[in-house]
């Protein structure tokens, strides 16, 4: 690691920001892909909920690398404009995940009592107002550990977007492995940045889980002055309760 000049450091580092880039722009594009399919297929149409089906499954039984490739090599020949590598990925990575997210939102919004639907209904809510008020504040805390889950996947994935040619941080550890003529420092210099990376986006998305579930009352209430028993102290109070009882 003491052989890495600064200008090799800064091609990893400028490598760290175009991955940073890379998650954000196809994480916000898959999070819109996401709710719009999700919710399509729980809409009462079958010609809307075959649609978003037929759409989640030929995006999820596609490889995203493939896609790229068709999105940058294929798309110029059938339209004759070409992406750029960089929105080419976005698309490829956005579309794809945003598939596989479809199924948590679909999921989530399933998972919502029956009971809180009819009682939408009973209140004359139109279908927006009862997917706005009622599912959609109750299906959200639900989604956040899986699209958490899916949302580092999506952080390793950026790393295909180097067979393009996009400067991501595989991009730069290659010119630098070729530079310095090792790969061990290298390669275990990145593996820790993405590590660091996905760290950090799990602290965010645990800050929206618990934001999410205290805005429906789920969260653990703090400096209530209430504190937790332990076993012992719980096991008097019910002892001395039965025999106040007795």
């Amino acid at each position: 690691m003491t052989d890495l000049t600064a200008g090799l450091w800064e091609l990893l580092f400028k490598g760290v920001w175009v991955t940073v880039q890379l998650t954000v722009f196809s994480a916000a594009l898959g999070a819109f892909v996401a709710f719009v399919v999700g919710v399509a297929r729980t809409h009462r149409l079958w010609i809307v909920r075959f649609l978003s089906g037929l759409y989640m499954e030929i995006f999820r039984g596609t490889s995203a690398l493939v896609l790229m490739f068709w999105m940058f090599f294929v798309l110029p020949m059938a339209f004759g404009w070409q992406l750029v590598p960089m929105w080419a990925a976005v698309l490829a990575l956005g579309l794809s995940y945003g598939a596989y997210g479809s199924e948590i939102v679909r999921g989530a919004l399933a998972a919502v009592a029956p009971a809180q639907q009819e009682a939408g209904i009973a209140l004359s809510f139109s279908p927006w107002q009862r997917l706005t008020k009622i599912l959609l504040p109750q299906a959200w805390p639900e989604m956040i550990p899986p699209a958490n889950n899916l949302l580092i996947e999506l952080l390793k994935g950026t790393a295909l977007v180097s067979v393009l040619g996009v400067g991501d941080i595989t991009f730069g550890a290659a010119l630098v492995r070729n530079a310095l003529g090792e790969s061990a420092p290298v390669y275990t210099i990145i593996l820790v940045m993405y590590f660091v990376l996905a760290f950090l986006l799990t602290r965010v998305m645990r800050a929206v889980e618990r934001k999410a579930k205290a805005g429906i009352g789920q969260a653990p209430e703090k400096g209530n002055g209430l504190r937790k028993l332990s076993v012992r102290q719980a096991t008097a109070i019910s002892r001395s309760s039965s025999g106040g009882a007795a």
